[in-house]
């Protein structure tokens, strides 16, 4: 199994309303040692708000940060989105103004 194999069960759970075992099967990938990648994250960031998982959420912004993804149009959109559906207005916003 690699990055794409991981991300493609992660994103099937996520978009099917399975959004805790997207979280579980992304940690599992990580503990395996596997790298995300931009769709990862953005698999992870859809799992994040179909849950209101402000904290994972949290995580996953940082770990895009120190990846260098944070500059990706599609990754930015992707954290708008996980923090409007968690309420979290003020930070969608900051991401917002970041954007490219």
């Amino acid at each position: 199994r690699d990055v794409v194999s991981w991300t493609a069960m992660i994103a099937t759970y996520a978009r099917n309303g399975h959004g805790k075992e997207a979280l579980e099967l992304f940690r599992q990938m990580q503990l395996g040692g596997i790298g995300a990648d931009k769709v990862t994250f953005i698999g992870v960031l859809d799992a994040c708000s179909s849950l209101a998982a402000l904290a994972m959420g949290k995580e996953s912004h940082a770990a895009i940060i120190h990846s260098g993804f944070q500059t990706d149009a599609v990754v930015a959109n992707a954290l708008v989105n996980m923090y409007g559906k968690c309420g979290a207005v003020d930070d969608a916003r900051s991401v917002f103004d970041k954007m490219p």
